[in-house]
Order: C-alpha cells, then structure tokens, then sequence
C-alpha cells in the first residue's frame, strides 16, 4: 500500500530508516540498542523501544542497519519478540536478531522509527521527528569477547516540579570493562541531531554524572511540566581505549501537582571484599510523608547477572520499618579490574489521584559499588643463591590468574594491606621488578637484570597476582633475604687529602663471614683495582692483601681535585693445585663535589656511585680560622650557600652518611668528598622590566614606560637597552639606551611612522642583561577627512578641493561625481587637489553639490588596509 502511494504521488525516497513510515506514527517514547556476542562474528542485537500505548501505531517488526550494509541498502527486518503494557501510557517492545559480520572492524548498529510522541518540551515539532538510535561495536580479537553494557532500568522516568530528580540506567558491562556516561543530544531524521533541541538548564542545574551514570535535575521548576527527552552515551573502555558504546535516549515526565515526595534510601558505602567471601548488608527505606506511604525496595546490577542465586535481596516487607537485606556468596571468577555496581531503588506506592488516574510514585537510586578481589599469593619464600636470590610461592587459588608481578625494596617496610587496597601502592617504597606469565609459574630468580644483586642489602619482596583485564590480588606477605656474605663489601671511599699530586684516599671493607670451607678453604687474596671516574671503566690494581682481617688501605699519591676514584676488590682462593677467584666487591666511588659560583651564592652539587644507601648529606664550609664548619644538612645531591660576598673565596667538604640495609656493617657509614672552592660573581642578570607603550599619534612618538620589580630579583640595575621592529616578524634591533637605571621612561620620536613593536632589557653593573621584556606592539592611528565645500574661482583661497592633513596613508582612489552619476574626476594622489573642472583639464563644472567614493590605503603594522569613505563637496564658485 505505502509503495502504491509512492508510485501514485510521483516522488522518489531513498530509504534510511529503519521502520515503514507513517504520517499518524506518534508513538516513540524512548529506547536503546544493546548487542552481545555468540561467537567470534555472530551477534545478537536487541532493541527495546518504549512507546505510547494509545497510539494506533503498532509496530511488529522494524529495520534494523548492522553497520556492515553496501550502499543503498534497505536495512534488515528485526522481529519483535515480546509486547508489555505498563501503567501511564506506555508499552515495551522487544526485538531480537543475531547477525554474521564478515571481518573484524567497527559497525554502526541504528533504527530509526517514524515519529517520536508529540508534546516533546526540548524537541521542537516532535510528532514530525523521526526516533533514532544507534550502538557502536568493535570487533578485535586481540581484545577479546565484546559485548555491550546491559541497561538494567528502563528509560521511562517520572519527576516532580520543585523536587530533585536522579536517575541511573543501572549499567552492567558483562565484560567487566570501564563504563563512562556522556550527555548527547538526541537523533532525528536520517541520524540528525533534533533541530532546535535543548537541555533542560534554563532555570536549573541539569548534569550527567560521568562516573556513576547518576543523571541528576535540581530542580524543575513550574514551568518544566511535561515531557522531556534526554540522550546519553554509556562508552566502553578496555585498557584505556574506547571500544564502543551505547546510546540510550530516554523520557521523563516532570508533574507539576505532586502530592507525595520521594523516598529516603540508606545503603552503605562502596567497598571492597576477597574472592570466596560472603558479603551481607541491609538496605532502609523510609517515607517521609504523612500518609506513610509503602516503599518498595528492589535491586539491580552485576552481581545478579554473572551467576544466578550467587546474590540475593531478602523479601520484601509488607509494613514499615522496610529493610532488606542484601548478600552475595563471591567466587574466584567473579574476580575482576572494575567494581560491580549494585543500583539499589526505593519506590513509593502513593495513592493515585483521579481523575485522570496518573501514577504518582516516586523513587529514588543509589548505587553500591562492590569489587571483588583475589587473595594473595600465599607462602613467598625468598632463598640466595650466589649474587641472586630466588623467589618461590604458592599458585594462585584463583585459578584465572594468568600470572605475577614481582615487587621489591631495600628492607622490610611492614605492609599490611587496606581492604580497598590492591596490588602494592608507591608509598611503601616497592618498586615492581618484573612479571612472569602463567598461573602455575610460581618462581622467579632476581638477579638485578644481569648486574647481580649486591651484599649487605636486606632484599624485600612482595607478589600479587595479575588477571587477564588488568586486576590485582591483595599483596603478599613480605618475604625478605639477603646474599650470602660470602664476598668482601666495601664500606668507605674517603678522601683523605685534597691534591693535585698528593691527594689520598681512605678505603675500607668488611670480610666474608659465611665462607663455605669445603669449597673455599683457603688461603685468600684480596686484590684492589681504582679507576679515576664513578663507574670504573679503566681500573688499575693497587695492592694485594693475604690476609682476611686486612680491611683497611689508604691509596696516595693521587690527584683527588679534578676527579673522583672508584675501587672494587677481587676475592680469590689460593688453595695449592686450585686457585680460583670467587668474586669480587661491588664498585664504590668516592663522593665528588662540583661548585657552579653565582651573584652572593655558590651552588655545591655532588655525587657518588656507591653499594649502599646514602640517607643523608652534611655540607662543610673553611671559617677564617682553617676549620670546616657544618652549615648544613640535607637528604639531597644540592645546596646553595647564599648571603656570600662577591669577590671572596669559600672552601667546602661533603659528609655522606649512609648505611646497609642488613645488619653487621658498620653503621653509619661515614664518607667524605674531596675539599673544593669557589668565588661567589655576580653573572645573574635583573629580571626583565614590565613594559607598556602609548602611542601619541598627532606627536608621531610613543612613549615607552616600564616598571622593575625587585622581589626576588637582583637589584643592582645599571642602564635599560630599547630594541624596536617595524611589525611583529622582524627581529629586534637595538634603537636607544637609558644610562640611568633609577629611570623609567622613553621617547621614541624619530619616526615616520608610529608603528611597530617594542621590547625592553635591563642591564646591571657588571654587564649582565636581562630577557627580553614582553613585546609589546603599536599601530598607527590614519587620519583622512576631506571637506564638504571649496570655491574654485581664483582668489587663491580654498580654491582646490584637498583633504584637510593627514598622515598614514599611502595612496588614495577616489572619483567625484555629478547629480547624474557622471565621472568629473578621478585620482590616486592622496592631496586629490581638484580644480573644479571636468577632470582638471580647465572646463569649469557648475556649481552644485558633487558625490565622492574614496578608497583610502591607511599604513598599519600589518600591511596596508583599504578604507572606503564616501561623501559630499559644495561646489561654490561665485559665493
């Protein structure tokens, strides 16, 4: 019937949409497309409309586009599956299809359906605009299974004028992936946003919470009545990328004659629970009108859905007080990153009014955020072995583990873990080391990445399990150890001397103390190496030791000024017929101190390359008297000594104080770099002035003034340099210098043209300039009127008609008309200069009044720009 009406009418349509159509189809409430995954390529898409139930519009299938149709396509026919009619006006309809796609990619799923209901306050012409909406789907095997967020409460809502309206749409990502909440603006015809659609924020706030999905009104007012259609996106994120989306446009009536007010609802507040744990708590509801109302309470969300009876509602009363009570048994699968969100409604049962029989309910929604999290690896167990330590524990009792993070630190720290604390958090000072893959890899050599771990340092480690979507375990316990003291272990490299030649420096270390006698019966030889820089790329043996308590070696004749000195110990076993060496002591440096001298400051910086921890630093200056004198203490590799007289040497040393981690070294450890000094100068230029530019145009200058702020600034200012440039892309060139640096002003009155840019330095005492000032730029002021009378007849006074002075223009082009449009003179001189006659060639034009169009070219910083003047001139010869 509708193709025979096409035909008879003569008109051609290229179909889009996704229901027949139909002139009377007044009908669409609300809806949402929602898809979920049967195997790689199949889908199935379900689309849920909510219509008017008074309409004589019924429709029984629609057309459905799965994003993947060749152009000109009609789309593919959906069947409703199931039809409910609820109170006020309004059915919903359930259409249900599932669908191959023929390769990975991204597909728009949308419907469209003709018309939404009329009466729409925020959609203009709603009865004559299309319902449209659409779902996003991405297709990637490499992210696995992807299905849509499931919209647990419907998108019908009522409100109330002058009382706060929340709504939530319950969302559940089955896939445990993020959800986000994006207000948008709602579709019509061919996918368009609907023509002159509005917020309701006129004269409320109206936001979208992009967290919780909390869609909150506060609050309409009296003038809101009505029906309201809001759209929204529910977006998916997996890893940190956006893999799809929901878009779900919704209805809300707002009344304006409420005899009721909404519910109040108690729940607890988000949390955390282990894997196999039984979580119990109650939910209250009150009513808080007179009539006392009944409140039903119902929920909705996760833990309902990924497994049947695992979570539960205790019954609903029938009298106040109205509590029940929630409980979920949670189990190793239902271990995932984000939290389950569990929507909790309160809804009143107020008596209707009649007529007309409205239903007055009210409800309210908070959401109960719950994540379940895997216990820990349980018995970590951390044993030396040479310069690694391995680790072992127990698998994972969540066997969805797909495998570990490895954590470690310098020393026991005591972590106990929040019950919303996962993973382990930065604070504690572990450091994530490495991570192996697999649930049943439960062992891990720590061997520092190839380096060797180092003696003397107490080793930490915590693990926690890793899951496929990015989720943790709660920590484990800690598991420390430490190397097997089986090696020599520097303690100091100290200069003793400050020399160019003569320098010394103090080494000592501490013997092996758990040598294997089988092995390693001995005799031993120490052996010391020293190189000249902090990593020992070149080291040169210095002496040789046979004796295991000879700990103790002062290196001299070395130049401790221009560099620092690192050292390691080779430890060899001179059994007769099987020498071999052991080992060897990690590199340690001496601390070296570096000295940057600045105005009334030097700044001290060092640094040393050492085995063991250096807590904390004390920084040593020479008093006249030749003795180092602390000044400072500080846990950094810096120091600025200030308040210095310029001109005058000062002497410092560095003390480190440091220490191992594990017990029986000498503690603390004491170290001290080499003397060094240096000569506060002043090389630190003002800062730079603030500077404003005037221009005073009928003086051709400009007048620059500026302002120097001596806050934190030094204060020592000499003279000011002035740099000028004809336009903002010209570099600055040096114009002029004030020599007095208690002035403040600048006359630039040398110009033929005011325009250009600006900028200013200061320069102090000894030579030191500033930045620049920020650049600061002026334009010409054109000025160009002509007269409107001249008397042409000889008397040499106002005989030729010019313009009165002007200046900034570079040409003009104007013609002079007559009454009757003829041209009388034409010219691009800018003094124009007319006699009077017919284009100044002596035929005198009559008096009368005469009409000009003048392009004036006025000179800007920019360039020359056209300005178009038009007027008149009294011609008077003989007045």
């Amino acid at each position: 019937m509708f193709a025979k009406i096409i035909m008879k009418n003569s008109l051609l349509f290229v179909l889009f949409f996704c229901c027949a159509l139909s002139a009377s189809a007044t009908h669409n409430r609300a809806g949402e497309i929602t898809y979920r995954q049967i195997s790689l390529l199949n889908y199935e898409a379900t689309i849920v409309t909510y219509t008017k139930h008074s309409s004589n519009i019924d429709r029984p299938t629609l057309i459905i586009f799965w994003g993947d149709e060749p152009p000109g396509s009609q789309g593919d026919t959906i069947p409703r599956i199931s039809q409910t009619n609820l109170p006020n006006d309004i059915d919903i309809n359930v259409y249900q299809k599932t669908h191959n796609y023929p390769a990975a990619g991204n597909y728009l799923l949308h419907c469209e359906d003709m018309n939404r209901n009329g009466g729409i306050i925020n959609i203009p012409n709603s009865v004559n605009t299309s319902f449209y909406i659409q779902s996003l789907l991405q297709i990637n095997p490499f992210l696995g299974p992807n299905n849509s967020p499931i919209l647990l409460n419907p998108p019908i809502d009522q409100g109330c004028a002058n009382q706060l309206f929340v709504h939530n749409p319950g969302a559940f990502d089955p896939d445990g992936d993020s959800l986000s909440y994006e207000l948008f603006t709602c579709r019509g015809n061919l996918g368009t946003l609907c023509p002159g659609y509005f917020f309701p924020t006129a004269t409320s706030f109206f936001r979208l919470d992009s967290i919780n999905g909390d869609l909150i009104w506060n609050t309409p007012d009296n003038f809101s009545c009505g029906e309201w259609n809001v759209a929204f996106l529910i977006k998916e994120w997996r890893n940190g990328v956006n893999i799809g989306y929901v878009e779900r446009d919704m209805q809300i009536t707002i009344y304006c004659s409420c005899p009721n007010n909404p519910p109040v609802l108690t729940v607890v507040n988000d949390t955390c629970v282990e894997a196999g744990t039984f979580i119990s708590f109650d939910v209250s509801a009150t009513d808080p009108d007179t009539t006392n109302d009944k409140v039903n309470i119902t929920a909705s969300g996760g833990p309902f859905l990924v497994q049947p009876d695992s979570a539960y509602l205790s019954p609903q009363p029938s009298t106040s007080p109205y509590i029940r009570t929630f409980s979920w048994q949670t189990q190793c699968n239902h271990v995932r990153k984000s939290a389950y969100s569990v929507l909790f409604k309160a809804e009143d049962d107020h008596p209707n009014p009649a007529p007309p029989p409205t239903n007055f309910n009210l409800a309210v929604f908070k959401t109960v955020n719950i994540t379940v999290v895997s216990p820990s690896p349980k018995n970590p167990v951390a044993i030396p072995f040479g310069n690694t330590i391995h680790l072992s524990w127990n698998a994972c009792v969540c066997t969805e583990a797909i495998g570990y993070d490895i954590y470690r630190r310098n020393g026991f720290y005591g972590f106990i873990p929040g019950y919303c604390e996962l993973g382990v958090p930065a604070y504690t000072g572990y450091s994530k080391i490495a991570s192996v893959t697999g649930l049943n890899t439960t062992t891990y050599t720590d061997d520092n990445n190839g380096a060797g771990l180092i003696n003397g340092i107490d080793y930490c480690y915590m693990i926690v399990a890793r899951f496929d979507d990015g989720a943790e375990s709660y920590a484990s316990v800690e598991v420390c150890s430490q190397l097997k003291r089986d090696l020599p272990v520097i303690t100091n490299v100290s200069i003793n001397a400050t020399d160019a030649t003569n320098g010394s420096v103090y080494i000592a270390w501490s013997k092996p103390t758990e040598l294997d006698t089988v092995q390693t019966p001995g005799p031993f030889e120490y052996i010391l190496y020293r190189s000249n820089d902090f990593t020992g790329s070149s080291f040169a043996l210095v002496d040789s030791f046979f004796d295991l308590n000879d700990t103790i070696y002062v290196d001299s004749l070395l130049n401790t000024v221009n560099s620092p000195w690192s050292y390691k110990i080779e430890f060899y076993n001179l059994t007769p017929g099987n020498s071999f060496k052991i080992g060897q002591s990690q590199i340690a440096s001496s601390v070296f101190l570096s000295i940057a001298p600045t105005d009334h400051s030097n700044v001290l910086s060092w640094h040393e390359k050492v085995p063991w921890l250096n807590a904390s630093y004390t920084v040593y200056r020479q008093n006249i008297s030749g003795v180092f004198d602390s000044i400072a203490n500080t846990n950094l590799q810096t120091y600025t000594d200030t308040g210095l007289v310029n001109g005058t040497e000062y002497c410092y040393l560095i003390r480190s104080n440091g220490n191992y981690s594990a017990d029986g070294f000498v503690n603390p450890i004491v170290n001290f770099s080499q003397e060094k000094c240096a000569t506060p100068i002043d090389n630190v230029p003002p800062c730079a002035p603030d500077l404003t530019v005037t221009p005073d145009c009928p003086h051709f200058r400009n007048i620059l003034k500026w302002k120097f702020n001596n806050a934190g600034c030094p204060d020592d200012v000499g003279m000011y340099n002035i740099y000028f440039a004809a336009d903002s892309v010209n570099d600055m060139l040096l114009i002029g210098t004030v020599y007095n640096g208690a002035d403040s002003i600048f006359i630039d009155d040398s110009l033929a043209s005011i325009a250009g840019c600006y900028t200013i330095t200061a320069v102090d005492t000894n030579g030191n300039e500033s930045a620049f000032s920020e650049k600061i730029c002026v334009d010409n002021c054109p000025i160009y009127v002509l007269p409107n009378v001249f008397t042409p007849n000889g008397d040499g006074k106002n005989d030729t008609f010019h313009p009165l002075p002007y200046s900034y223009v570079e040409s003009v082009d104007i013609q002079i008309f007559d009454r009757w449009g003829l041209v009388m003179f034409k010219t691009t001189n800018p003094d124009v200069n007319w006699d009077g006659t017919f284009d100044n060639k002596g035929k005198e034009c009559p008096d009368g009044v005469y009409y000009y169009v003048c392009t004036v070219n006025e000179i800007y910083i920019s360039g020359i720009r056209p300005r178009i003047i038009k007027g008149f001139v009294h011609l008077l010869r003989n007045k």
